[in-house]
């Protein structure tokens, strides 16, 4: 994401007391892999969102089929979810984040499952326990699930538009719209059926495998084979329009814009052809299947990098060039940083953003716009004057990986966590050189791809790459109250924060950057 988002917070639910079995002439009863079946956690623990995922399982693999039974973008959708998992301990019920309308049925190995909800958690009985190491289906039928209008307070989910409905589900929205593990600690391959009347249009994540007319609908069906967390999901159902491009470097381009905005639309996003080969150049290859865009009629605020095919708003598609364009490939960055290698907790976010940002000053200095873009002359300037502002981040929002609370979006996506991580990254940068600190990044998406990762895990192996133990030097710039020197730069100086009367105004970007993308 490139415009600070955040959510709500609720508090993390205690599991109740483990199901005690007795069993005939045994004592002490023997379950597979040792220990009584217990409920699985209602949350993984995440310090800013604690109810987000659930314990006791790890999702390999999610089938989900979602039907769109008018061409009305305000209507309530019908979807059915398979999802494979695998057991992590003895379970005698789990949980499942879902904050949709209703529920229909559930089936746990087949058979009918006892469930109840609980504000977003729903949760479930199965028949027999679950064994630890053992893997199992469980399938939600018939869930209902109704978009939202974006808007300033909720500017993420399930949203409709005058066109149709699509996804921006970070960082915890998406159980709104299916039953799912709702963090992107267990990341997991889709396959995703998108049913719709005939003449509607439906994309989603992956490739497109193909459609079938049947009785005036058409059910699309798309794989992502590669593993993506549930914030990460798109489902662009309407009266849309798919344009492709010639593939680059192999990987096929797709965009998808309202049919009657594609007169516009389209030629504004052709920059993504040599964006994509620039950024390959700089990390390697492509982690994915596809590439593309999305491009939605209303005023987000934001764009998002959902899995494959970057999500904007016509808004920010009516920017001038120098403005997109650095945008632009600020969301392609992510496809490498955040979804190919995502975030291990939601504190470990600055990986993703810091990243992101990274590359799109770097694109947008590169391409000689970055005076129009920041009002900086070069990158050494405007980082400079972030590093001026960091102990007053730091203040308002946390450390650069310890964001403060999560009240809201922008409490957690918020400027430390952009202009902060990419600060972040140019100390590191100073302190290893140019050719380690490339090789690091080239080996950190290479090595991680698939994966959940942790901040911790970037400070070991650039430790490694460097041949410097960077853990008190890391940690300080990541976790520390204050900014640290800057490397090479003994000049750089930090203005101290505010009086507690004036952190209102701490909280708003730079004022030279136009926009700042999401997630």
């Amino acid at each position: 994401m490139k415009t600070f988002i955040g959510s709500r917070l609720s508090v993390l639910l205690a599991g109740s007391a483990a199901v005690l079995v007795a069993t005939a002439g045994l004592s002490a009863p023997a379950y597979a892999g040792g220990g009584a079946p217990a409920p699985g956690s209602a949350g993984l623990g995440d310090r800013l969102y604690p109810l987000l995922g659930n314990g006791g399982y790890d999702v390999q693999d999610y089938n989900l089929r979602v039907l769109y039974p008018e061409k009305d973008p305000k209507q309530t959708v019908t979807g059915t979810v398979t999802i494979t998992a695998v057991a992590t301990q003895n379970l005698s019920r789990f949980n499942l984040d879902f904050g949709g309308d209703s529920v229909g049925k559930v089936k746990v190995n087949g058979s009918a499952a006892g469930f109840t909800r609980d504000g977003d958690e729903l949760v479930i009985t199965p028949r027999h326990y679950l064994k630890r190491g053992k893997r199992f289906w469980v399938t939600v039928s018939d869930y209902k699930s109704t978009p939202i209008e974006a808007n300033a307070d909720s500017p993420a989910g399930f949203v409709t538009t005058a066109d149709g409905t699509f996804m921006a589900g970070q960082p915890d929205q998406s159980h709104n719209y299916f039953p799912s593990n709702d963090h992107p600690r267990d990341m997991a391959t889709y396959t995703i059926t998108l049913t719709a009347p005939a003449g509607w249009t439906a994309v989603a994540n992956g490739r497109h495998l193909g459609d079938r007319s049947h009785g005036g609908y058409v059910s699309s069906v798309y794989r992502e084979s590669k593993p993506m967390a549930s914030e990460l999901i798109q489902a662009a159902v309407g009266d849309f329009v798919v344009h492709t491009r010639p593939p680059v470097n192999g990987v096929p381009i797709r965009d998808v814009v309202p049919r009657r905005l594609a007169g516009d639309l389209l030629p504004k996003a052709e920059v993504e052809r040599p964006q994509l080969s620039w950024m390959i150049g700089k990390v390697g290859r492509y982690p994915f299947e596809n590439y593309g865009s999305l491009v939605v009629d209303t005023d987000l605020g934001f764009a998002l990098e959902t899995q494959t095919i970057s999500l904007y708003d016509t808004s920010l598609f009516g920017a001038p060039k120098f403005v997109l364009d650095p945008i632009m490939a600020h969301e392609l960055a992510h496809m490498w940083f955040g979804d190919s290698v995502a975030p291990s907790s939601w504190s470990d976010v600055w990986q993703s953003e810091g990243h992101a940002t990274w590359y799109e000053l770097l694109y947008a200095e590169e391409t000689g716009v970055f005076q129009q873009y920041t009002g900086t002359p070069n990158r050494e300037a405007y980082f400079k004057a972030a590093y001026a502002r960091g102990d007053i981040y730091r203040a308002r929002y946390g450390p650069v990986a310890h964001p403060l609370r999560s009240d809201s979006i922008w409490d957690v996506f918020n400027p430390n966590v952009y202009d902060g991580g990419a600060l972040v990254l140019y100390a590191l940068q100073q302190r290893i050189g140019v050719r380690n600190f490339e090789t690091l990044e080239r080996t950190w998406v290479a090595r991680n791809r698939g994966k959940s990762v942790s901040t911790q895990d970037f400070i070991a192996l650039a430790s490694r790459i460097s041949g410097q133990n960077l853990r008190g030097f890391l940690n300080d710039w990541l976790y520390g109250s204050k900014t640290p020197p800057m490397p090479g730069h003994p000049d750089w100086t930090v203005k101290p924060p505010p009086a507690p009367s004036s952190a209102a105004a701490t909280t708003s970007a730079p004022a030279a950057r136009p926009l700042v993308s999401r997630r």
